[in-house]
């Protein structure tokens, strides 16, 4: 498997060198035969060519198997000239999630035994989010940009909702729910926004009459950040917009015990893009504070990506996604991991635990 990573900004650097301990420790033991290519994207690399995307980049991403992606400081970025699609400073989320078509954003969020959820309760769901449209300005439109500033005071900003998008991101979900605990819930505001959220449950009302044995319902999206905080065992699946999937999926994750915990794929029908679900956290930057769990966790959805495309190493590709996620709940339970989650050790030094615990079985 040809890998390219790039490492990001901030935090990013220290995450991703951990998460390639953890990805070398597993390719050791189980003969993954990874191809790893770490080349440049982000801010220094806007100082220094530009852009934050060379084409040499670009082109090495859509010629390799998979992508992994540290925190990229958009933010630092995105009111330079050129932030929008077509000039230097582009989102590298946005423009892969966008020219890869990687229509799906799944984030798992769980509870670990020996850390505490703030609502004291254990669970373990998945949001399913539309990952290409929606109110995502800089990668709804064919050209251009869809946030249009008409005068200096007036601000109109564009929301696209397509029949193909909600149908592949409805299918998905009831997809991954036969794997699980066979329950979908679809969030929306359909009582606003009717047309764009009303043609979003229509397809998820169609997936749902082909999956008798999934059990089906809908809430609010208000309603839904409220039951989250309450009672989240009671979900399974949880499929939404681009928007609202990205803010609840914060909230999960943030309930589970830190937003570090929270892994992520960018998953297309050809192409997987690990991703941390959290930003690049300037503030501690070189400081070896940062949980990379995020990241090691959307690795490990990496390779399970790559084991469910099937082939001779998909057994081997799903071991090591299984011993991934389980050294990330050992050292968590050990107290070998960040100050965040309960525990003692750096960002390096986490890294390490974890590569020695999957490397020692």
């Amino acid at each position: 498997m040809r890998l390219v990573v790039l490492a990001g900004d901030g935090i990013g650097p220290e995450i991703t060198a951990a998460t390639l301990a953890v990805l070398r420790a597993a390719d050791a033991r189980f003969g993954l035969k990874l191809d790893l290519a770490e080349l440049p994207a982000g801010v220094a690399c806007l100082a220094e060519t530009g852009t934050t995307i060379p084409e040499a980049t670009a082109a090495a991403v859509r010629a390799a198997d998979g992508l992994v992606m540290g925190p990229m400081d958009t933010y630092a970025y995105a009111g330079q000239k050129g932030a929008q699609y077509g000039g230097g400073a582009l989102n590298p989320s946005g423009f892969f999630r966008r020219n890869l078509d990687l229509y799906g954003n799944i984030r798992p969020a769980r509870t670990y035994p020996g850390l505490r959820s703030p609502t004291g309760a254990e669970f373990d769901l998945v949001i399913v989010r539309e990952n290409t449209e929606g109110f995502y300005a800089d990668r709804n439109m064919e050209q251009g940009n869809a946030e249009i500033l008409v005068t200096p005071e007036v601000v109109v900003s564009m929301r696209r909702i397509t029949r193909l998008c909600c149908d592949r991101i409805a299918a998905s979900a009831f997809k991954l729910a036969q794997r699980r605990r066979r329950h979908v819930t679809a969030v929306h505001k359909a009582n606003v926004l009717t047309k764009g959220d009303g043609m979003f449950l229509a397809s998820c009302r169609a997936e749902a009459e082909k999956h008798p044995g999934v059990a089906y319902d809908e809430v609010i999206v208000d309603a839904m950040a409220a039951h989250l905080v309450r009672t989240p065992q009671k979900y399974d699946v949880i499929v939404t917009t681009n928007m609202f999937g990205d803010i609840l999926s914060d909230l999960a994750i943030e309930l589970s015990g830190s937003l570090g915990l929270g892994g992520s794929i960018n998953a297309g029908e050809r192409f997987c893009m690990a991703q941390a679900s959290h930003g690049s956290a300037p503030d501690i930057a070189g400081q070896d504070r940062a949980n990379p769990a995020s990241l090691v966790l959307s690795a490990a959805m990496l390779l399970g990506w790559q084991a469910e495309q099937g082939g001779s190493s998909a057994n081997a590709f799903a071991a090591a996604a299984g011993a991934i996620e389980a050294a990330v709940a050992q050292v968590i339970q050990a107290g070998d991991c960040t100050a965040d989650v309960g525990g003692r050790l750096g960002t390096a030094a986490m890294g390490q635990a974890l590569a020695a615990r999957i490397g020692a079985a």
